[in-house]
């Protein structure tokens, strides 16, 4: 197939947009380097981006002080979460001087499809669901999954167990306890009843998190049951401004919880979700099917109806549960 050509203006459109990047890139630079010839800017130190401000960056230093920063051109785009090495100057100024290698990263597509990271160096991924609205394990698994091929550890969390009864307790602790059998940490809370917060909150105590999950199941109330007053109105403002669930926003900020936990919060990280466009991606990403994985007869095995399939055997032996296979089949078949 030829190349598409493309017309004038296209070609005048795209030359416009790359100059007026070069043109912004060498104007950073140039600001960034009036500043550090100043002479008032201190040596070198770590620092992690915990909020991003268009073409700034705000930094927290190892005594919790933020610093509006620049970045040096050449240091690449910045999210929450990122750890970097950079220079305090005066009035709460600072200039970005590299970037540390991410251990994880946590992404999106944005409004047109394009996936972009917006959270950096996650520890966890809390997956929240309740009795209200009723969970459903295939959009739980969806979470782990999307947890497991980012390779950060998921949590299933189980907020407001005060609304368990006798009429639905079993099913919950079933749910719950099927996933342990899989190998996954589990937590039980209620964030307006003030349960089980304190436990939960020396879990993540100096480990970064995100809260993810349907609407309605408390990730709001946990956000400000965890943090202290004045966090937690900068996080309702936020909500309230942007919209719950609302995909177009994914600027993310890090909050401190009350035991120096790492909150890392935006509406679109909270309904972040899998994007994945293959199979056999997505098999990777249920933790009990990797020990199964390259034994099936066939290499692009589908684990529906092949046979001598790998996984099917081990359901059959019990090794993997039925429902986490058809879980499987319903994620495929949504590709």
């Amino acid at each position: 197939m030829s190349k598409r050509r493309l017309t004038r203006q296209q070609q005048w459109r795209i030359d416009k947009v790359q100059q007026e990047r070069i043109a912004r890139a060498q104007k950073k630079d140039k600001t960034a380097d009036t500043l550090l010839e100043s002479g008032e800017f201190g040596s070198e130190q770590d620092g992690t981006i915990v909020a991003h401000y268009g073409t700034q960056v705000e930094v927290e230093d190892a005594s919790y002080q933020r610093y509006r920063c620049l970045l040096r051109a050449n240091v690449p785009q910045l999210v929450t979460g990122d750890r970097v090495v950079w220079r305090p100057g005066p009035n709460n100024i600072g200039i970005i001087e590299a970037q540390y290698p991410r251990r994880s990263s946590l992404s999106r597509p944005d409004m047109r499809g394009k996936i972009k990271t917006v959270a950096a160096n996650v520890d966890y991924i809390i997956i929240v669901i309740a009795p209200l609205p009723a969970p459903s394990s295939i959009l739980i698994d969806r979470y782990l999954v999307a947890a497991e091929l980012a390779d950060i550890e998921p949590i299933v969390l189980l907020n407001k167990i005060d609304l368990l009864d006798d009429n639905n307790r079993d099913d919950f602790e079933r749910l719950i306890e099927s996933y342990q059998q899989i190998g996954y940490k589990t937590f039980t809370c209620s964030a307006t009843h003030a349960i089980g917060l304190t436990e939960f909150d020396a879990l993540v105590h100096e480990h970064s998190f995100v809260f993810v999950g349907q609407s309605g199941v408390g990730k709001s109330s946990l956000v400000n049951a965890l943090l202290p007053d004045d966090s937690a109105q900068e996080t309702r403002e936020v909500s309230e401004s942007s919209g719950l669930g609302v995909h177009t926003t994914t600027t993310a900020k890090l909050f401190h919880t009350m035991n120096n936990g790492k909150l890392i919060d935006s509406p679109g990280i909270r309904e972040f979700s899998l994007h994945v466009t293959e199979a056999q991606q997505l098999a990777r990403g249920f933790r009990e099917f990797q020990a199964h994985l390259g034994h099936c007869r066939f290499n692009d095995c589908k684990h529906d109806k092949e046979p001598k399939c790998a996984i099917k055997t081990a359901v059959e032996e019990g090794k993997i549960s039925l429902q986490r296979l058809q879980s499987y089949r319903k994620l495929v078949a949504a590709l």
